[in-house]
């Protein structure tokens, strides 16, 4: 592992900043003063970042970040892991030493982040990492458990269902198939042949993705399919009204179709990212790290990241 260099609480501090909106290209790191813990905050010294398809996405040009509230100079990554160090008037539920985890909206990737402690959205949260989960673990909780969550949620698997999951291999994939699998559900999860030991390994029949993927599913499920996750497009949600799959029951996270629902992390349920921490800590839950850099390699990480072939999830190390 990395070995992590101690930060000061009282001087400067890492964090990765843009100057500008765009790619890999545009991630630094630069040294910044330490935030202080107002009324109502507590400040975290981040030991572990997890990185999202939505850290890049965001920060890929000004009108986008503009619809997550994001304007120049920015910083990066959402999801966290770390201990409170300091603890602002008026918190109670935390005290310095505490393991937590959670969000902080495109500014993870830091030495220390600030937030509410009482905050309750991917944004701006904190939440006890229990014992048996380790920071790298918790540091990629937050946004693909929430959002596999919710879109779990949507199509209420259970014991009688096959379930038809597009892009399971990614990182929320990681968790959908896993939840679903715990719901009782067959679950079968499209990717490529490189995938195939991959989400056998979640839990998943492999099937690969492209044309005739309705055939392919047809000959692995000749009783049917019951219910569909896209994670990546449309394609799933046109396979699934091919073989009868109602609207009702099927999902997407990345494309808007008419008469299927979207989820997404903010309609998860309120305890959701809780129970997925405790998931991972009684053993039901697992979540593959593929790699992880230090923070001064973040361009390497984002590219990696951003290429969309990683099986499993990518981790700054601070």
């Amino acid at each position: 592992m990395q070995e992590q260099r101690t930060p000061s609480s009282t001087g400067r501090s890492r964090a990765v900043r843009l100057d500008a909106f765009g790619g890999p290209e545009v991630l630094d790191t630069r040294e910044v003063p330490v935030p202080q813990a107002g009324p109502g905050q507590v400040r975290v010294r981040v030991t572990a970042a997890g990185l999202n398809p939505m850290d890049w996405i965001m920060t890929a040009d000004a009108d986008t970040a503009a619809r997550f509230g994001l304007s120049l100079p920015a910083g990066f990554g959402t999801d966290y892991a770390g201990v409170v160090d300091e603890v602002g008037a008026g918190v109670t539920g935390f005290a310095p030493g505490d393991r937590v985890f959670g969000g902080a909206l495109s500014r993870a990737v830091a030495d220390f982040v600030v937030l509410d402690a009482a905050g309750e959205t991917a944004a701006n949260e904190a939440h006890h990492t229990p014992d048996g989960v380790d920071d790298r673990t918790a540091a990629t909780l937050t946004i693909a458990g929430r959002t596999a969550s919710a879109a779990v949620a949507a199509v209420r698997p259970g014991p009688a269902d096959t379930v038809l999951i597009g892009g399971a291999a990614g990182g929320v994939g990681v968790f959908a198939v896993q939840l679903a699998r715990i719901a009782g559900a067959r679950v079968i999860g499209t990717g490529s042949a490189t995938s195939a030991g991959y989400l056998r390994d979640l839990g998943a029949e492999p099937v690969g993705y492209g044309d005739g993927l309705a055939d392919r599913v047809r000959a692995l499920a000749p009783g049917g399919v019951t219910a569909a996750i896209d994670l990546h497009g449309v394609e799933t949600v046109h396979v699934a009204r091919e073989l009868g799959v109602p609207d009702s029951r099927i999902c997407t996270i990345a494309a808007q179709v008419d008469g299927v629902a979207a989820a997404n992390g903010a309609n998860a349920a309120s305890g959701a990212l809780e129970e997925i921490a405790r998931l991972v800590a009684a053993g039901r839950l697992r979540v593959p790290i593929a790699a992880s850099f230090p923070i001064e390699q973040i361009r390497r990480a984002a590219e990696l990241q951003a290429g969309r072939h990683v099986q499993g999830k990518v981790v700054i190390d601070l």
